[in-house]
């Protein structure tokens, strides 16, 4: 490649800004605190209890927040400034793993309160998450918003994937309590860096308010009336019920089938951010080149032969590969669809559609780590990884009909005339109204 198109390429890459780069950071140090919490959870369940069904209650306790708080978050986010709510969450985190940490140095950290603190902890998460994917079309130019997503997962799963799970169980291995303590020092930094961020969502005046259950319905109504949000929405349920039951006993099977210490499964978990990683840098161009009905189904297909893979080859090689093909396959899905909500769904509404598509989407995470859970006590991890196989063929070829009928291409035309006929009403009903409110001549005898 000659220098002109190197320059050339560059200078069409938009540049994102630095209140991005505030939100990039953030991103990445509290996700390397996150990694090393989930490597270190799941290590702290098998010290208390060896029942599947108590390991992977651990996963169930920090998903379930999703389900209950995702419509009420979603409110909260289009209610409230973005940037404050995100460092008030930040610092609660931190507080939380520093009782967490206490606990367990302190000889009271058992079980319930593991529950309590992933609970919370997942609380947080629907907040922050939400707020942060709010936040991105505000302080990023749209054309960079495949970019900038795909470079926020990038962080995320380098930290939570990579990086942090290795750290997190070389951490356990010298003090059970160091990678708690470590996370809510990362959730510290996370908040000073929000704070610095300088753009945020414009304040406009407050509508009259029509009550906190209709306007948290309003979102609702507005993504099932979608029929491509919503059916994305409901795919990304099975996927993450696919996935999460597959994470959720994968300590078992590493420990039980592979013979794998602490810092084995922190390597393992580490597979998964690489695929992330990789993906995340080439998700954009990918979908660029297949267009995004493809990128979807070429996912879908990526995730069943990770599944397969794991059921099928009880090697500590094949599940690396397994973990790297199915993260290739999540990263990529979030990066079309998060886009897609960011450009379909319109601003005032964005919040509350955002928490319902993810309580729909992540809804199926505590219900597959619990489902996960069962089936490995009763039939094993294997059975587990199979049916997750079979469940993602199955959105592949649902996937492969919607591409074929170019399900998102349609959906962008029929909304961009429902702007364009929304647009001119609201200027005729203007119109009309500065035409009523103009002075009239005085009456005459």
């Amino acid at each position: 490649m000659s220098a002109s198109t190197t320059d050339k390429a560059a200078s069409q890459r938009p540049r994102l800004g630095r209140d991005f780069s505030q939100l990039w950071w953030s991103a990445a140090v509290s996700s390397l605190g996150d990694g090393a919490t989930i490597a270190a959870a799941p290590l702290l369940a098998t010290r208390l209890t060896d029942d599947p069904r108590l390991i992977g209650a651990a996963s169930v306790a920090v998903t379930v927040p999703f389900i209950l708080f995702g419509i009420p978050a979603g409110l909260l986010v289009d209610r409230l400034d973005i940037r404050t709510m995100m460092v008030r969450v930040d610092i609660a985190r931190a507080v939380l793993l520093s009782v967490l940490a206490l606990g367990i140095l302190g000889g009271w950290g058992g079980l319930p309160l593991l529950y309590v603190c992933m609970f919370l902890l997942g609380v947080g998460e629907v907040l922050s998450r939400n707020a942060a994917q709010v936040l991105v079309p505000f302080i990023t130019p749209q054309a960079g918003l495949a970019t900038a997503n795909a470079r926020i997962m990038a962080a995320q799963e380098a930290g939570t994937g990579f990086i942090g799970p290795l750290l997190g169980a070389l951490m356990f291995g010298v003090a059970v309590a160091l990678p708690f303590g470590v996370d809510a020092a990362t959730f510290l930094c996370s908040a000073v860096l929000v704070s610095r961020i300088r753009g945020t969502r414009p304040i406009e005046p407050a509508p009259a308010r029509a009550g906190m259950l209709s306007e948290m319905l309003a979102g609702a109504k507005w993504l099932f009336s979608h029929h491509l949000l919503r059916s994305l929405a409901l795919i990304s349920c099975l996927i993450n019920l696919a996935g999460n039951a597959m994470l959720a006993v994968l300590v078992v099977y590493s420990g039980k089938e592979l013979h794998l210490g602490p810092f084995g499964y922190g390597a393992l978990l580490a597979c998964q951010a690489v695929g992330a990683v990789v993906s995340s840098r080439f998700a954009p161009a990918l979908t660029e080149r297949l267009g995004r009905e493809g990128a979807l189904v070429a996912t879908a297909v990526l995730i069943a032969t990770s599944e397969t893979i794991l059921a099928a080859v009880p090697s500590v090689y094949a599940a690396g590969a397994a973990l790297a093909i199915f993260a290739c396959g999540t990263v990529t899905w979030n990066v079309v669809v998060v886009v897609l909500r960011q450009t379909l769904v319109p601003q005032h509404l964005l919040g509350r559609a955002n928490s319902v598509y993810r309580l729909v989407a992540w809804g199926g995470l505590p219900v597959g780590a619990a489902a996960g859970g069962f089936v490995a006590a009763e039939v094993g991890t294997r059975a587990v990884f199979g049916a997750g196989a079979v469940a993602m063929a199955l959105v592949a070829v649902a996937l492969l009909v919607g591409a074929r009928r170019q399900w998102i291409t349609r959906a962008e035309q029929s909304t961009e005339q429902s702007t364009e006929q929304s647009t001119a009403r609201d200027t005729a009903q203007n119109t009309a109204r500065d035409t009523e409110q103009a002075p009239r001549p005085a009456d005459t005898d």
